[in-house]
C-alpha cells in the first residue's frame, strides 16, 4: 500500500548549515527564519550536536567526506544539497553522499520551503525502506535457521515432515515461537566458541 505523505509543521524545527560565510548563507537563513526554523551555521567543522537538528544544508561545492561523522549515504537527518558547480567530480561526490533534496545556487527568494518538504519525505521513505530491508533479512535468516533445525532433527532418522512436526511440538512445549525453537536446536547442535578464545 502506498504511504500517504503529509506536510510537516516546520515551525520550531532546527536547521544546520554547513557552508563558509557567504551571501548564499544569508539568503538561506532569511528564508528559513521566515518559515519558522531555528538556524545554526557551521564551517568547516560540523559539531556532533548537528545530529539533533531536523535538517542539514551542505555546500556541495566545498564539502568533503571527513566533515561528516557518518558514512556516505547514511546521514541521520534529512540533508539538502546547495549546488553551484556542475563539475563532474562534485556531482559524483553528491551522488555518493546521498542528499535528500537540492537547491541550485545562488539562493534566491524561493525554493527553500519545497526543498525542506521534499527532503523530509525522501528521508522518511529511505528510513522506512531500510527498516523493511532489515526485517526481510531477519526473516530470511530465521527461515534458514528453521531449515537447519529440521535437517538436524531429520538426521536422527526422521522424515522431513516428521522433523518439521517435531520442531512444531518442541516450540509448543517450550512456549516459544517456531523460529525461537529452531534457534535453540541449531545452537545446541552448533555451540559458538566463546569470544576471545583462540582457535588457531
Amino acid at each position: 500500500m502506498r504511504r500517504r505523505l503529509r506536510i510537516p509543521d516546520l515551525g520550531g524545527a532546527k536547521a544546520a548549515i554547513l557552508h563558509r560565510p557567504h551571501a548564499t548563507v544569508t539568503a538561506l537563513v532569511r528564508q528559513l527564519q521566515a518559515i519558522g526554523l531555528e538556524v545554526d551555521c557551521h564551517w568547516p567543522d560540523l559539531p556532533a550536536s548537528t545530529r539533533g537538528a531536523d535538517y542539514l544544508f551542505i555546500d556541495v561545492d566545498t564539502a568533503y567526506d571527513d566533515q561528516f561523522p557518518w558514512e556516505p549515504g547514511e546521514a541521520p537527518l534529512p540533508t539538502i544539497a546547495l549546488i553551484g558547480s556542475e563539475a563532474p567530480g562534485r556531482i559524483e561526490w553528491l551522488m555518493n553522499f546521498g542528499a535528500d533534496a537540492q537547491i541550485l545556487k545562488p539562493v534566491g527568494d524561493g525554493g527553500v520551503y519545497s526543498a525542506l518538504l521534499i527532503a523530509r519525505a525522501t528521508f522518511d521513505a529511505r528510513v522506512e525502506k531500510s527498516g523493511e530491508i532489515d526485517a526481510l533479512r531477519r526473516r530470511l535468516g530465521q527461515r534458514q535457521t528453521v531449515v537447519r533445525a529440521v535437517a538436524l532433527l531429520a538426521g536422527r532418522g526422521k522424515t522431513e515432515d516428521q522433523a518439521y512436526e517435531q520442531l512444531r511440538a518442541m516450540a509448543m512445549a517450550w512456549r516459544v515461537s517456531f523460529e525461537e525453537a529452531a534457534d535453540r536446536i541449531v545452537a545446541a547442535n552448533n555451540p559458538e566458541p566463546e569470544e576471545g578464545s583462540d582457535h588457531g
